[in-house]
């Protein structure tokens, strides 16, 4: 007879608990995966790669080292949007504690077990998280220098999708904080942006206007 018979299924919802709270302290995975750094307080952003990899934080290499304590958004690709501090700066690396709840804990674990388990599972099991919902008011600013309201719909390594009653015409190049990007689509809500430097491109001749934070809420 198993143990679980022999159980209470208090008992057992204990057990299901700890097993969590123990892979949640002690997963840990090795990796080189992309991704891109965002300071809200300084408007800066950078590309980075993710070399360590816990559902409580990230080892992070990146030619733009925040100071200690420093507010980050991190985005992983695969894994998606994380927001944390800074921990142990060093050169040309850091780490990223992050600020999240147990279920959000279980849910990294659970893309690590797929990651490393990604030659039975598939990268498709693996990527289903790429694209994090975003909600938050914004803004972009056009080349003609129009500075327009919008509301990011969902953010991904490659691009961001945008509600938005104005509808710049098909290869636009519009700047949404730091980062230029090519309108690719027009859809029910909105537009839908490819970042241009994703693919290493760079915008037309053209000076962009001051940059603005993608991630700052609009009052």
């Amino acid at each position: 007879m198993s143990l679980a018979l022999g159980m209470t299924s208090e008992q057992i919802d204990d057990e299901e608990e700890r097993a969590k709270a123990e892979r949640r302290q002690f997963l840990r995975v090795r990796m080189e995966q992309p991704g891109r750094l965002f300071l809200p307080h300084t408007n800066q952003e950078a590309a980075c790669q993710v070399v360590d990899l816990s559902p409580g934080g990230a080892q992070v290499v990146s030619e733009m080292v925040p100071p200690d304590e420093e507010q980050v958004i991190l985005y992983i690709d695969g894994f998606g949007r994380f927001e944390g501090k800074v921990i142990h700066p060093d050169d040309g690396t850091f780490g990223v504690r992050f600020h999240c709840s147990d279920v959000k804990r279980d849910k990294i674990a659970e893309q690590l077990t797929l990651y490393m388990n990604k030659d039975l599972t598939g990268d498709a099991a693996t990527k289903r998280y790429e694209h994090e919902p975003a909600k938050g008011l914004s803004r972009f600013t056009r080349a003609n220098g129009d500075v327009v309201s919008c509301e990011i719909l969902d953010l991904s390594l490659g691009g961001v999708s945008l509600k938005t009653h104005v509808r710049p015409p098909l290869g636009e190049v519009v700047l949404i904080g730091q980062t230029a990007g090519r309108v690719t689509r027009h859809h029910q809500n909105g537009i839908a942006i490819e970042f241009i430097n994703s693919h290493g491109e760079k915008p037309a001749n053209s000076e962009p206007p001051p940059p603005v934070n993608p991630f700052t809420v609009i009052a």
